[in-house]
């Protein structure tokens, strides 16, 4: 059932519906979505609620305009910077705090469902989010503020690298050309490029998919891999195990365990079919509320 919450009924740049634990958000910020004060200020705001709302567990992003995700990062505010640049801060600042809310927030996982142009800030963006998924023939990304003189200042610089490897991200950084889906997604920019009327239904599909898992083993599963970012690999795998560990001893875990295996899970049968083994998980959880 789609439920729309009196809390999101502030938003003014982004359209909200909450259906079956996924947090459908549409950008809305005429004429071209541009990342202005106002619209990074709502992605903010949305952000807090989001992280304090037991319903959801997914949000999905996406325009209402079918030619711009984002179009970029407003330039007028750049344009106004004092001539003097200041002392390096030990503080996130700018778009840091709002990306990197987006990228650590454990008990949601954000998706980036892009069939328009991310460029500039658009494109930081979505780099924080968890997944990005491209139209073949409209999504457009790209680092283009090398051509007015200046660099990503929205997290490009730290993510593009850590997602396609240092020559990639030199030539996206330093190139500042347009990536379409096919290219974006050979070079680990998105995850995956789709034709256009098969990228809608793949999102929510995925979406649902991932909003229908507990909720602590959707934290747990997203703090594991972020861990890899962070630490060496043998601080990793520690981590992991520890994280594994306690997983293993959630209520919901050990109730879709115990029922997997009365259910013949690790069958021939059932191990081809798993689609249809998660079907009938659903209908079995929802007949045993």
């Amino acid at each position: 059932m789609v439920v729309y919450k009196m809390k999101y009924a502030r938003f003014k740049l982004l359209k909200i519906r909450i259906d079956q634990g996924v947090a459908f958000v549409t950008i809305d910020n005429p004429p071209i979505n541009l990342l202005n004060m106002a619209l990074l200020g709502e992605l903010s705001r949305l952000q807090r609620k989001i992280a304090n709302d037991d319903d959801v567990r997914v949000i999905v992003f996406d325009s209402a305009d079918p030619d711009f995700f984002i179009a970029h990062f407003d330039v007028s505010v750049l344009a106004i910077l004092p001539d003097e640049a200041p002392p390096k801060s030990d503080q996130l600042t700018g778009m840091h705090p709002v990306c990197e809310a987006y990228r650590t927030m454990l008990n949601v996982v954000s998706i980036a469902k892009i069939e328009g142009i991310a460029r500039g800030g658009g494109s930081e963006f979505v780099l924080s989010l968890d997944m990005r998924f491209g139209a073949i023939g409209k999504a457009i990304l790209g680092q283009p503020e090398i051509v007015v003189g200046i660099i990503p200042g929205g997290g490009g610089t730290q993510r593009l690298p850590r997602l396609m490897g240092r020559s990639r991200a030199m030539e996206a950084v330093l190139g500042g050309s347009d990536y379409s889906a096919e290219l974006a997604e050979r070079y680990g920019y998105i995850n995956r490029a789709l034709p256009q009327d098969e990228l809608t239904p793949f999102v929510e599909d995925l979406a649902y998919r991932i909003a229908s898992f507990p909720a602590e083993s959707i934290a747990i599963a997203k703090r594991a891999v972020l861990t890899a970012l962070e630490q060496p690999l043998i601080e990793g795998l520690k981590e992991e195990a520890y994280l594994f560990n306690q997983a293993c001893a959630l209520p919901a875990a050990k109730e879709r365990m115990n029922w997997f295996l009365q259910r013949d899970g690790q069958t021939r049968e059932k191990e081809l079919d798993e689609s249809g083994l998660l079907n009938e998980f659903k209908k079995w959880k929802s007949e045993n509320k």
